[in-house]
């Protein structure tokens, strides 16, 4: 489809989604959810400054940087801000709705973060505990060492054997060198392919032979699937339950998240959104990849599908420190140490695979350690959050009891940094 084409169907799909309807319908849209609509002025927050996230997004809609997004602002408890732009499908003309469904890739892995710290605070499981206390194939845990050859480049590689055993703690914080793109990475392609058709109990004992890219707890360095992915296993394992069990039981439908699972039913099919990719001649679609389409192998590392409103009631969850109207997920010190920096300056110093200074890394989160070093985040000190790989975002604002959720289907571009921006300067109070 020609971009001009695109264009003006996003263009019309968004004529719904204008400042005044939107204010009419805000309290329908969300009768049915845990976090309750407000006003804006009730909640600090300007509606005149509100409108330039839609501003933004239809901007970034008329560059063929997106087809379409939902965004969502609650602050003080209260919805303040909750628009559909664009569309969701641009082959069908299918309007952007606020129920649709996006996979969330590595939004994932917070919820992870949560339900092992649910099982920390019932005795089940502790931080510190070897993983090999889980799962024994990773007992006698190796490192890989590069071999140079004639020539001085690293063509090999050689093992030695890990100074200490990792642990969950490294796992849950991406210090672990499990499957982070070093060394021993590309022999995890050999050892232990993940595939599609695989369990996460069958994937994870394959990991244990694998090299790790370093010694435990050295460096930070993301492993994107295979470390988060192998905690969904010691839940499995602590719990009794399978991971997806567990999450559905215990984290889903306690929240009221019904939209939210690692595989959409048939019913809901028609509200699944359509990935793309840019490209010179314009958005080209794209399709979902085996690591989310498996059926079976449902790890912590990615693989939901959720909404926006899903994803607002687990983000106003930790902003309210564990609890959501009555349901008490995690104690309110857990949520604080989850919020925490737990690495150091590892994060900080990780380069192109870590975070930027003034910023660490908590459980499954990254933290803002100081907003000035950190202001291209446009973030409070404190807040808190993470990212998804076909560009979904999150965070989490302490400060000022705020949290902004933004859903799309297209990845990279400057709109996460630019949506920050447009929510934080809302804030009038």
């Amino acid at each position: 489809m020609r971009a001009n084409s695109i264009r003006d169907g996003a263009r019309l799909a968004t004529r719904m989604s204008l400042p005044f309807v939107l204010v009419a319908l805000l309290a329908v849209a969300t009768a049915r959810a845990q976090v309750p609509a407000g006003t804006p002025e009730d909640v600090g927050l300007s509606a005149k400054r509100l409108e330039r996230i839609g501003e933004l997004i239809r901007r970034a809609i008329d560059a063929d940087q997106v087809s379409g997004a939902v965004t969502v602002v609650a602050r003080r408890g209260r919805v303040a801000h909750f628009e559909a732009h664009g569309l969701e499908n641009i082959e069908a003309d299918a309007p952007m709705r606020k129920d649709t469904i996006f996979p969330i890739a590595s939004m994932t892995k917070p919820v992870t973060g949560v339900a092992i710290l649910m099982l920390v605070e019932e005795g089940k499981v502790r931080l510190s505990d070897p993983v090999s206390r889980f799962i024994p194939e990773f007992r006698d845990t190796q490192v890989a060492m590069p071999r140079s050859n004639a020539a001085g480049e690293d063509d090999d590689i050689y093992t030695v054997p890990a100074k200490r055993e990792i642990t969950v703690q490294d796992l849950i914080t991406h210090t672990s060198g499990l499957v982070s793109g070093g060394a021993g990475s590309e022999a995890a392609s050999r050892i232990a392919p993940r595939r599609p058709t695989d369990t996460v109990a069958g994937w994870t004992a394959a990991l244990g032979a694998v090299p790790l890219d370093f010694q435990p707890g050295s460096r930070w360095a993301y492993s994107g699937l295979a470390g988060i992915d192998t905690l969904g296993r010691i839940v499995e394992v602590a719990s009794g339950l399978t991971f997806d069990e567990f999450l559905r039981r215990r984290i889903f439908e306690p929240l009221g998240m019904k939209d939210t699972a690692f595989n959409v039913p048939d019913h809901s099919m028609p509200r699944v959104v359509t990935l793309y990719r840019r490209t010179p001649g314009g958005l080209e679609r794209r399709a979902v990849p085996e690591w989310v389409a498996t059926t079976t192998l449902h790890g912590g590392g990615g693989g939901l599908w959720s909404t926006a409103e899903d994803y607002l009631q687990f983000a106003q969850m930790l902003v309210n420190r564990g609890e959501l109207n009555g349901t008490r997920l995690l104690g309110s010190r857990t949520v604080d140490l989850m919020a925490s920096n737990h690495v150091g300056d590892l994060y900080a110093q990780a380069g192109r695979t870590g975070g930027r200074p003034g910023k660490g890394f908590g459980l499954t989160v990254d933290v803002v350690l100081d907003a000035v070093e950190a202001r291209e985040d446009h973030r409070s000190t404190g807040s808190f959050g993470w990212s998804g790989a076909f560009g979904t975002t999150f965070w989490v604002d302490p400060k000022e009891d705020l949290t902004a959720i933004l859903m799309v289907q297209t990845p990279g571009g400057p709109l996460r940094a630019d949506f920050q921006n447009a929510v934080m300067q809302a804030i009038v109070d």
